[in-house]
C-alpha cells in the first residue's frame, strides 16, 4: 500500500509523498513558539482526506472515498458520496472542523487515526478516533468516534 507522510508543524501542516514530492500543503503557523513536529506515514487516501479537510475542502474529502463507501459518526450512517456531502457540508465546513491525527495504528484490518478537531463548535478542541478501512486505494467505510 503506498503511503504519504503528514507532517504538522504547530499548526501548519504540510502533507509530502515519501519519494519527497510536496502534494499539499497549508502554513501560517506562528513561529515565536517552539516548532513541534509531528510525522505520520498515512496511506493515500487517508492523507488525501485529511488534507483536503484542513483546506475544508468538500469535493476533496469525498475524492478518497469509494462511491458506496459508508461513515458512521455521532450514532449516524451516510452511505455514498451524495450523503457524505451533506454531511460534511452540515457538520464539517459549517462548524470549520478540521480533524489533526497525531497517532495512527493498524488494527484489525483498519488503519485507526486519532487526534484532536478544532473550529467553531461546542466542545472544541474534541479528540476523535477515525477507523478507516481501506479497498482498492479507496476509503471503503469510516467510523468515527470521540
Amino acid at each position: 500500500m503506498r503511503h504519504l507522510e503528514l507532517s504538522s508543524l504547530s499548526g501548519g501542516l504540510s502533507i509530502a509523498s515519501l519519494g519527497g514530492k510536496r502534494t499539499s500543503s497549508r502554513r501560517g503557523y506562528d513561529r515565536s513558539r517552539q516548532d513541534k513536529t509531528m510525522s505520520l506515514e498515512l496511506p493515500i487516501p487517508i492523507a488525501a482526506y485529511v488534507a483536503a479537510n484542513a483546506r475544508l475542502d468538500i469535493d476533496g474529502m469525498l475524492a478518497p472515498f469509494a462511491a458506496d463507501a459508508v461513515l458512521r459518526d455521532n450514532g449516524a450512517t451516510f452511505r455514498g458520496h451524495a450523503e457524505l456531502r451533506h454531511l460534511f457540508e452540515d457538520e464539517v465546513v459549517a462548524v470549520k472542523a478540521i480533524f489533526t491525527p497525531d497517532t495512527m495504528r493498524h488494527e484489525g484490518g483498519q488503519v485507526v487515526v486519532e487526534g484532536p478537531a478544532h473550529g467553531d463548535f461546542k466542545g472544541c478542541p474534541i479528540r476523535f478516533t477515525y477507523r478507516f478501512t481501506l479497498e482498492d486505494d479507496a476509503i471503503r467505510a469510516l467510523e468515527i468516534t470521540a
